[in-house]
């Protein structure tokens, strides 16, 4: 409701802007404020305008503004260069960074301070307290700061994200003009409007929508990659040449992955980043031309179908091609040396978890598929001569000839067991000493509840990973397979085909 009737206010602005007829001089941008901008914030001269208009026109100026749009869409830039161009005071606080909801209102207000010592022309402000322990004092302290002084602009940079943020703060700033204070303008910067928001109609609201194709080549293209030649080499290759094969290439990953994969213009980015060193490798070797595109897209076909650049690594593979002879490729240093070196076309490690995690969907795995009688067979830590069977020998004993076959236990599918016997088997199969059961491992265990590794069994429990992990009363069970947990165990160097029985 908020966004539609208070977007009216700026279609009329925008019809102002694209209206034929004589425009009011006071009205218009000066030249020299679109020069300075259109540089550093390229596609949003219509966002500039309506921001100059609104915060920086003599004749209106709303006192709250919503400016709303998905990540990396240029708000926080844009109004960081409208508010510099113009002559009007103003402090920006960025909420991110604000954890509590008097935080936020103590950066307010200490911001607005040094905002009025910077532009009051050695004019000091008058002397505040600084603390703000509920929205009142908020009001009564930047009252108190703003009497008798113009206009002011306060921005709330990422309003939505406050941590810890009370349902009435948001409805209170957009009434903080209405307060004795219609000197003062609120910026509010979110990511996405809901309805009812700010419990107030007719606010003019902001949309700064998402970069499309050519906009986002665009603007990518004004700062290519370095073609980076080996120093031994004799070619050398001008700005133009490598521009030119940039911007090919964005057009390219555009259409195979950053079309459906990429959210914004900054992962599109990075994905190029990743993208272009094996892209121009055959570039390097001198095997083609930059000028020669279309020999390279074929060259980096596979490239540009995988989708190993879209997940983020700690460690950055390196594209290094290996040379070697015939001879020398079958020798086990050579073939060590390839294990070791990290290789576009492997795929990526998507088993991978931490040290505790993995041993711990371990130990759900074993105590999913083995026996709760064969616990003291498998972990046990005693000597071989006291693991003795009922039916004589020791546990390393051939099995005997039965008349019945069993089914496996990995063909029956997990089986539920209880957390006592999970810390147990865990504390059996980790190295060194650890406290089962504390307050560490729980917490593990309970992220693994939450990315559905290991779900709770039992009636009225859906499969699902609902209820409280910390239940005693509770069975679970492990939702991966065996291939998966094998993978885990590799991971941490561990033999789990060791101890499952069959």
């Amino acid at each position: 409701m908020g966004p539609e009737v208070g977007g009216r206010l700026v279609i009329c602005y925008r019809r102002l802007f694209s209206s034929g007829k004589k425009r009011n001089p006071d009205m218009e941008l000066p030249d020299e404020l679109l020069l300075s901008l259109d540089d550093p914030i390229p596609c949003r001269e219509l966002q500039v305008q309506q921001l100059h208009l609104l915060l920086g026109s003599t004749h209106y100026h709303p006192q709250t503004l919503v400016i709303h749009g998905v990540e990396a869409t240029a708000k926080t830039l844009t109004i960081r260069a409208v508010l510099k161009a113009i002559t009007i005071p103003s402090a920006i606080v960025r909420c991110r960074e604000c954890i509590t909801t008097r935080h936020l209102l103590e950066r307010a207000i200490t911001s607005t301070n040094e905002a009025l010592k910077q532009k009051g022309g050695g004019e000091q402000p008058p002397e505040i307290d600084g603390r703000c322990e509920s929205i009142s004092a908020f009001v009564v302290q930047l009252e108190h700061l703003l009497k008798g002084k113009g206009r002011f602009i306060l921005v709330f940079d990422g309003i939505d994200r406050q941590r810890e943020a009370a349902p009435t703060l948001l409805p209170a700033l957009a009434r903080l003009g209405e307060i004795k204070m219609p000197n003062l303008a609120v910026v509010l910067v979110i990511r996405t409007p809901r309805a009812h928001l700010l419990h107030r109609t007719g606010l003019p609201y902001l949309h700064f929508p998402p970069y499309t194709r050519d906009e986002t080549l665009s603007i990518l293209s004004t700062s290519p990659m370095p073609l980076i030649m080996p120093e031994k080499s004799h070619c050398t290759y001008n700005d133009e040449d490598t521009a030119w094969l940039w911007q090919r290439f964005l057009a390219a990953a555009w259409e195979s992955l950053g079309q459906g994969a990429a959210r914004d213009i900054i992962s599109f980015r990075r994905v190029c980043e990743k993208l272009w060193p094996p892209f121009i490798q055959p570039v390097l070797e001198g095997l083609y031309g930059p000028k020669e595109f279309s020999k390279l897209l074929v060259k980096n076909r596979a490239l540009l179908q995988s989708e190993s650049a879209m997940a983020d690594n700690i460690v950055t593979p390196t594209h290094t091609i290996l040379k070697c002879k015939p001879t020398t490729c079958e020798s086990p240093l050579f073939l060590l040396a390839n294990l070791q070196e990290p290789r576009l076309n492997r795929p990526l490690a998507s088993h991978t978890l931490p040290y505790i995690p993995s041993h711990l969907l371990i130990a759900a795995y074993l105590a999913s598929h083995n026996p709760p009688k064969n616990d003291i067979t498998l972990f046990s830590k005693a000597s071989l001569s006291k693991r003795r069977k009922r039916r004589g020998g020791t546990a390393l004993t051939p099995h005997r000839a039965y008349k019945h076959r069993k089914i496996s236990h990995r063909v029956l599918g997990p089986q539920a067991f209880v957390l006592e016997r999970l810390f147990a088997i865990f504390h059996a199969i980790v190295e060194g000493v650890m406290k089962a059961g504390g307050a560490d491992v729980m917490c593990q265990f309970a992220t693994l509840v939450g990315l559905r590794l290991v779900v709770r069994a039992g009636a009225g429990s859906g499969g699902g990973g609902a209820g409280d992990v910390l239940e005693g009363g509770g069975k679970w069970r492990v939702n991966v397979g065996y291939e998966f947990a094998r993978e885990v165990a590799r991971g941490v160097r561990f033999d789990v085909d060791s101890y499952i029985m069959e």
